[in-house]
């Protein structure tokens, strides 16, 4: 009787153990713990990130950072950086495999960059990567070796939207934008066309960069890529004035300024990047171009125009003009126009 009774306390004891077994195992593991009302989260993992700093984090977001921990170093998970989610009700075992093995790609975008100051802060807001890595990466080896200085390492830059991991550097981006760059250019027959011209692919996008500040209206580009292209065959000077803008720009005394109309003040200003005042192509690009302002000068339209002013009777568009005589009339009007509104400057 009492070996009976014996048994059935060693039962019981067993059962109330794999009970409160069970439970602490549904409790650790498979329990809801998360904390916050959004149905989701996104977490930031940023580069050398401790496990100690992680649960710092992760306590923000979780009603029991001990239950994770447990399992977390059950599951001999290490810290990968990275932008993770967690969804509203997981569980820590799901919230570990997931902050493991699912590193979210994040959509890079940048475009209407004007220098590599811009795109250092454009880029540095979508991935882990501060600006100031940027900007020091810029003067790398990296890409002198690609045939890149200062004056046109942007022009390496194809505006887009791409997918990285956000936790990519500063230097696997750039060795990705070369990547992208490359793939570019060998996609419908662009170096062929610019071969053709008798540019290089360099020089392509510097005067692509000046036809997409010339206008913002697609159908227009290709047609002025003509103009420039047409002045440049016969050795004249392109006297674009976003070029002389930008030269203006890089001077103190136009900082924090808009130039609305380019007076003869502007004209004189001894820059490389002044087409009035120097032959061919400035030295880099003036803003970052269009794809389709860069298809636009290798596809330009072939005509007899070497001139055009900004058209008052068609706001975003030009007069284009074959002859000097012709053209003065055309800026006359657009003249009138800017004084009429009061634009003197």
């Amino acid at each position: 009787m009492y070996i009976k009774r014996l048994l059935l306390l060693i039962v019981a004891s067993g059962l109330v153990f794999m009970a409160s077994f069970s439970f602490y195992v549904y409790k650790v593991m498979f329990k809801s713990n998360t904390s916050f009302e959004e149905d989701s989260v996104f977490i930031y993992i940023k580069t050398g990130t401790t496990y100690d700093e992680l649960l710092f984090d992760m306590k923000s977001y979780l009603k029991n950072i001990d239950d994770f921990d447990i399992l977390a170093k059950r599951k001999k998970y290490f810290v990968k950086p990275g932008k993770y989610i967690i969804k509203k009700d997981m569980n820590n075992n799901d919230i570990v495999n997931s902050i493991r093995s699912n590193n979210i790609t994040v959509n890079v975008i940048f475009n209407n960059i004007k220098n590599l100051n811009d795109l250092a802060g454009k880029v540095s807001n979508q991935i882990e990567a501060d600006s100031l890595s940027f900007l020091n990466s810029f003067d790398s080896e990296f890409f002198s070796n690609k045939g890149f200085n200062k004056e046109n390492i942007l022009s390496m830059y194809i505006p887009n939207s791409y997918n990285f991991f956000w936790n990519t550097s500063a230097e696997r981006f750039n060795e990705r934008m070369f990547e992208e760059y490359t793939r570019f250019w060998g996609d419908n027959n662009r170096v062929e066309k610019a071969n053709k011209l008798k540019l290089s692919k360099k020089e392509v996008i510097i005067l692509a960069s000046i036809v997409n500040e010339e206008s913002k209206e697609n159908s227009e580009l290709p047609r002025i890529a003509g103009v420039y292209l047409n002045r440049l065959k016969d050795n004249w000077k392109l006297q674009a004035d976003p070029t002389v803008k930008f030269a203006a720009y890089k001077l103190n005394q136009y900082k924090n300024t808009i130039i609305r109309r380019v007076l003869n003040k502007h004209l004189r200003i001894n820059s490389p990047y002044n087409t009035y005042r120097n032959y061919g192509l400035p030295p880099g690009i003036i803003s970052m171009p269009s794809i389709q302002a860069v298809d636009a000068v290798l596809n330009y339209e072939k005509h007899n125009y070497y001139f055009f002013a900004a058209d008052p009777r068609r706001p975003g568009f030009h007069s284009f003009a074959r002859s000097l005589s012709e053209h003065k009339k055309n800026a006359r009007l657009f003249h009138k126009d800017l004084n009429k509104k009061g634009i003197k400057k």
